[in-house]
């Protein structure tokens, strides 16, 4: 079968999809007003695209890797976007993630007559994602395929290498996500929501019944993971670094300031799960994504204000939000940064500047008290970050704490 042949075919599955939607959820697909992201500035130089919410970032999966979402019901009619700018945006998101390891999820429904990119973009989308996006992408999840992705496959599989076919994941259900992703971090539209339901009812009486999840136990005495920092200092006589942060750093003074590429992978789920596991029993990155965060909601709007700063002030802003942090957190932000300082003075051979750190703990230190951040906030979250990291030492030369160590 020839390429247009392809074609053809992938447009008559379109349109059997669209049969089976209602018409009112057609309507509301395409006459709903873009999804507004309040942090969007006008002056993004992807404004035009960036403000439908088609790409998203969605905090973390099972392993700590940040999740990029792409949300088809998003797209408006392909007069109103311009599809070469939105592949110019996917790649300007992605180059923030493509030196670590990072996920993308691919919302499918939504995708209509009215807004398909042409099979020639796909092939041209695929064939820019060269080796620099495709080797620390760990996993693509698309959720509620149709035939038109069995479609697109026998017209990609030629180019698709046998090594990135293992990495796509087909889930039919929203509720499959939640096996590989931290569920609740994922900004779904109500479109998708909605169609997932109608699918479940569909399937009423085919599906397996819902395990009742038990109440959660108290945590243990020597838990590390999933409590406040005040429960782990009650439980190690008073100390404020926890032990499992101090440990690790500990190591990697000893092991691992001249690895290069330190921070960058991500261990295996299974490995991180065990490590947690023995910690929190009390027999030994994604330490601080466990409970609130250090730099406390308080200051998010704060940090989101620091590229509205004049340059030459902006340290000196930092060292105000640094301040008025509680006592507990600030000292361990400080042991945590004076670590990272000391990771980027060795970046000759490391490769891991205070640039590429901030990328990595950024969002691990600051993060909204509803939702996760949004891609126009990861410059102000990660500029922060790299201006904690590079003049440490006089943002944090001012506040003594008693009981405070350094790594």
């Amino acid at each position: 079968m020839s390429e247009i042949d392809y074609e053809k075919l992938a447009e008559i599955e379109l349109q059997k999809d669209e049969a089976e939607d209602t018409q009112s959820e057609q309507e509301e697909t395409f006459m709903s007003p873009p999804v507004e992201d309040p942090e969007l500035n006008i002056n993004h130089p992807y404004y035009d695209v960036a403000r439908h919410g088609i790409i998203q970032l969605a905090g973390d999966d099972n392993s700590g890797r940040k999740v990029i979402t792409f949300s088809c019901c998003r797209m408006p009619p392909s007069h109103q976007l311009n599809h070469t700018r939105l592949l110019e945006y996917l790649k300007y998101t992605l180059d923030q993630y493509v030196e670590n390891d990072y996920t993308v999820v691919y919302f499918h429904y939504g995708l209509k007559s009215l807004n398909k990119p042409s099979l020639k973009w796909l092939q041209t989308a695929y064939k820019e994602f060269d080796r620099k996006y495709k080797k620390n992408l760990k996993a693509l999840y698309v959720v509620h395929p149709t035939n038109f992705i069995k479609i697109l496959w026998n017209i990609f599989k030629p180019l698709i290498s046998h090594k990135f076919g293992k990495k796509i994941t087909y889930l039919n259900y929203l509720s499959d996500l939640r096996e590989h992703l931290k569920y609740d971090q994922l900004n779904i539209p109500q479109e998708v929501i909605r169609h997932d339901e109608n699918l479940r009812r569909k399937q009423k009486g085919k599906l397996p019944p819902v395990v009742k999840v038990p109440p959660p136990r108290p945590p243990l005495p020597t838990q590390q993971f999933g409590v406040s920092l005040q429960y782990i200092k009650d439980k190690n006589k008073g100390e404020l670094i926890p032990p499992v942060m101090k440990e690790t750093v500990s190591y990697l003074k000893r092991k691992g300031l001249q690895v290069e590429g330190l921070f960058r992978r991500s261990a295996s789920i299974q490995t991180i799960k065990d490590v947690q596991k023995l910690y929190n029993q009390g027999k030994l990155s994604s330490y601080f994504c466990e409970f609130q965060p250090l730099l406390t909601f308080e200051c998010y709007d704060h940090i989101l204000g620091i590229t509205s700063v004049e340059s030459s002030l902006r340290v000196t802003r930092c060292k105000q939000i640094i301040q008025g942090l509680p006592e507990h957190n600030y000292v361990v932000l400080k042991y945590l940064i004076c670590f990272l300082h000391m990771v980027s003075q060795e970046s000759i051979y490391n490769r891991m500047t205070a640039s590429s750190l901030a990328c990595v703990f950024g969002l691990n230190l600051i993060w909204p008290s509803k939702g996760t951040a949004s891609l126009s906030a990861l410059v102000p979250l990660n500029l922060f970050t790299e201006l904690l990291i590079d003049f440490y030492m006089n943002i944090f030369n001012s506040r003594t704490v008693p009981g405070e160590i350094l790594p």
